[in-house]
């Protein structure tokens, strides 16, 4: 059975379908909800249960297979208690893959630094799949060049996707970082961390467990033996001395003002990335090329345009405070304040390090989607200007008259997109697009 049939899950039916084996789809929404996918499945051969989870659908199942967005369900935890292995996308994708395994997680730079090392690693002229929660559904580099044991299979994975990962090993796993998140699934901050702790399963001696240098409390979270290596802070093997970014052991240097990413998190990525292909054998020459080259990822710290002396960024995938912190540290202007536009659907953490952040460096926020209320109770009594918007384009607008020459306007939503749009690209790009025709008649 594949449970959710989303892009992973209708991934995991062609792939066993292809293999000849008898699937079920089950998935509680209905029909018409799933279009495409369920047309695709069901000319797959796979029978669909659709619209619920009736516990008679679970009966006689060798396999579970549940794609990430599924919440905990009983039925689930009744098969295993009947035997039933119950696994990830992720896991079972590795039980078919025979390549070298990098797994990147972590709250936030998830995105950008599994994209670098990706770009690094083509360097090495072997076969090189990218993807897990960034794109391609990992299941996909199973029987293909990548992930043979000539090839390399660069994945980024979220805490969704660690769940149910018992067997699967990384070459190389990299936890960049842990602050409060996903709230609403996870019954406490601990439970979210050991879900993220879960890439270091399986790892040995000749394995290596990348950690950021000032945060030693991660370290707790190993249990295995991977060999542990540290990117960044004071004590790192790859970290910024004098304005440039080094690897100690290699020789690399790279001056930080010829990266073209914004932002010191962004920084902190490129350190992790840069040890991380050190780890896999790339020249220093290749990582210097592209930490120089690489632009950035879409809606990620993305410099829109300048307007009247103020610049608008895009950092629509700060989902989370973590994320809206670290990119408010990362583009403080030199003259300026900030005037952040927040919002959307709550993940149950606490606004108050957002506040105590935006008292020091902002100017003025303001707040749109279900979360607003939230935002306006954590942000009484401060000294910046507070303001609701109905729109992205409203905001837009009311971000433009708050802002002063010298200023940034900053798209750090601290919340998921949910409620207004369909992903935090749509709401990125709603941003850009109000941004570009700032200043226009209508």
């Amino acid at each position: 059975m594949v449970v959710g049939l989303g892009e992973s899950g209708l991934a995991v039916v062609r792939f066993m379908a292809g293999r000849g084996a008898r699937v079920v789809v089950n998935d509680q929404r209905d029909r018409d909800a799933l279009g495409a996918a369920a047309t695709e499945a069901e000319e797959l051969g796979a029978q669909l249960v659709l619209g619920g989870h009736p516990d008679s659908a679970f009966e006689d199942l060798e396999l579970i297979v549940v794609s990430p967005g599924v919440p905990p369900l009983a039925q689930l935890d009744r098969a295993e208690q009947h035997g039933v292995p119950v696994v990830s996308e992720i896991e079972l994708a590795a039980r078919f893959i025979e390549a070298p395994i990098v797994a990147i997680t972590g709250t936030n730079g998830k995105s950008t630094v599994t994209t670098l090392i990706g770009e690094m690693s083509r360097r090495l002229e072997r076969p090189v799949f990218v993807g897990g929660n960034l794109g391609r559904p990992m299941i996909e580099a199973a029987g293909t060049d990548a992930g043979a044991k000539g090839g390399l299979v660069i994945v980024e994975l979220s805490s969704f996707q660690l769940e149910r990962v018992s067997q699967m090993k990384a070459h190389v796993a990299i936890l960049l970082n842990i602050t409060p998140d996903h709230l609403d699934r996870y019954p406490s901050f601990e439970a979210y961390a050991a879900a993220k702790a879960r890439i270091f399963e399986r790892q040995d001696a000749d394995d290596f467990a990348v950690l950021p240098a000032d945060a030693a409390d991660l370290r707790e979270l190993i249990e295995d033996d991977g060999t542990v290596v540290l990117f960044g802070g004071r004590a790192g093997d790859v970290r910024v001395v004098d304005g440039v970014l080094a690897d100690l052991q290699s020789g690399l240097r790279v001056p930080v003002d010829e990266l073209r990413i914004r932002g010191s998190h962004n920084v902190s990525n490129a350190c992790a990335a840069a040890l991380a292909a050190r780890l896999l054998g790339v020249r220093d020459d290749d990582i210097a090329s592209v930490l120089r080259e690489f632009r950035g990822l879409a809606h990620r710290t993305q410099y829109v345009r300048s307007v009247d002396g103020v610049e608008y960024i895009d950092d629509s995938k700060a989902t989370n405070v973590g994320a809206a912190v670290a990119s408010i540290d990362g583009l403080t202007p030199s003259k300026g304040k900030i005037v952040l536009i927040a919002g959307g659907v709550d993940k149950g953490g606490s606004y108050q390090p957002l506040q105590q952040r935006m008292s020091k460096e902002g100017r003025a926020v303001v707040v749109l989607g279900e979360a607003a209320s939230l935002l306006e109770r954590a942000f009484a009594g401060s000294a910046v200007e507070f303001r609701h918007a109905s729109s992205m384009s409203d905001a837009v607008t009311h971000a433009a008259a708050l802002a002063r020459p010298g200023d940034t306007v900053l798209l750090a939503p601290a919340c998921s997109s949910f409620d207004m749009f369909r992903s935090y690209a749509e709401r990125g790009d709603r941003f850009q697009r109000a941004v570009e025709t700032l200043g226009e008649q209508p």
